[in-house]
């Protein structure tokens, strides 16, 4: 048997955890050798008892080790343990930090500087257009955006950091061959096409629930530099992860919102007890050049004036008047959905202004 098999194993017997496994690990080293110990001496580690030390001798009773390999391979996933050099060293730090990590895509997407973006599923326009060009701003500075795939802000989120070409990676409250939300699925293959990655702890059939969730989100935050909040109720997963953040002693930020818009108010109770006010990229940048060792600060993924094909014909068709969108979009001759992700891109670059009522003006 195997180190990572040996991990796969004690990450699917539901009585057995992280932070037991890690004390057994200072007991008798390797972990490899622990599912054929007798009982009794897995039993007496302090913190471990009986009921475990049966669990770990008995494995073969409640998983299929073989059969999860085969699913594995037939699926193309990757795995990495937590012992592995590639296994993310800032997540290593937590308390539980996660044995395994199914995944798939580039497991790199995740070293560096990474903030996490979390926020409503109900989210409104205001706040999926900000997640969508916060997303894009600090992936373009070179800024990993961590996410949980959901719908609403994660979703806005992980397109804005694609848009840019920069680094994303969605962490799934569910397992690999599950996939929640289903209409995401799209979203997840985009990510892994363009050199992110999505992954999951949980081993191969487990379906979302309660319990998977809060998991799921210590991971976005243990993957991250800090967390940025957009939209979130007083009571959501988004505040768990925010509490989460704090333990694991990362940064919290918050965008403000409307006072009368129950979306905000876990924002406003965040901002209340010390996190820090997001108005622009710039307030988040500003923080990482202290939470970042001189010298790691990351670069921009592409030249500011560099505009792509696309970008020029928007442009172009646009000309020196002021233009509904949907005007544009049927002279482009393009899909409303490239013209509208181009827009934000000219925009973040200040070659273009976005007027009231989906009307755009070139400012150049």
């Amino acid at each position: 048997m195997t180190r990572t098999e040996a991990y796969l194993i004690f990450n699917a017997l539901r009585l057995v955890g992280p932070v037991k496994v890690r004390k057994l690990r200072e007991v008798f080293g390797e972990v490899e050798k622990l599912c054929g110990m007798p009982t009794a001496k897995v039993a007496g580690v302090d913190g471990v008892g009986q009921a475990v030390a049966e669990s770990i001798r008995g494995w073969e009773k409640s998983f299929d080790l073989a059969g999860e390999l085969k699913r594995m391979a037939d699926l193309k996933l990757q795995v990495v343990d937590c012992e592995d050099p590639l296994y993310p060293p800032l997540l290593r730090e937590i308390h539980d930090p996660p044995m395994v990590l199914y995944y798939r895509g580039d497991i790199q997407a995740v070293q560096g500087a990474c903030l996490g973006i979390v926020g409503t599923r109900e989210a409104t326009g205001y706040g999926i257009e900000l997640a969508k060009k916060l997303g894009y701003q600090l992936a373009y500075a070179g800024v990993g955006v961590i996410s949980g795939l959901a719908r609403g802000i994660d979703t806005a989120a992980h397109q804005g950091a694609l848009a840019a070409k920069g680094r994303t990676a969605g962490v799934l409250g569910c397992s690999m061959d599950q996939m929640y939300p289903a209409e995401n699925r799209s979203l997840a293959e985009k990510i892994v096409e363009e050199g992110g990655c999505v992954m999951s702890e949980f081993c191969l059939g487990t379906a979302p629930d309660r319990q998977t969730f809060p998991m799921r989100n210590r991971i976005v935050s243990g993957l991250s530099k800090g967390v940025l909040v957009i939209e979130a109720a007083r009571a959501s997963g988004a505040m768990i992860t925010a509490k989460q953040a704090l333990e694991q002693g990362r940064q919290v930020f918050a965008v403000p919102g409307r006072i009368d818009h129950p979306q905000s108010g876990g924002c406003h109770q965040l901002l209340k007890e010390g996190a820090r006010l997001v108005e622009s990229v710039e307030d988040v940048l500003a923080e990482f050049e202290f939470l970042i060792p001189p010298g790691e600060m990351p670069t921009p993924t592409r030249p500011e004036g560099h505009l792509g094909e696309e970008e020029k014909k928007v442009l172009e068709g646009l000309g020196r008047e002021e233009m509904h969108l949907d005007v544009l979009t049927r002279k482009c001759g393009l899909p409303s959905r490239v013209v509208s992700a181009t827009l934000l891109k000219l925009e973040l670059k200040h070659r273009v202004r976005q007027m009231p009522g989906k009307y755009f003006t070139r400012i150049d």
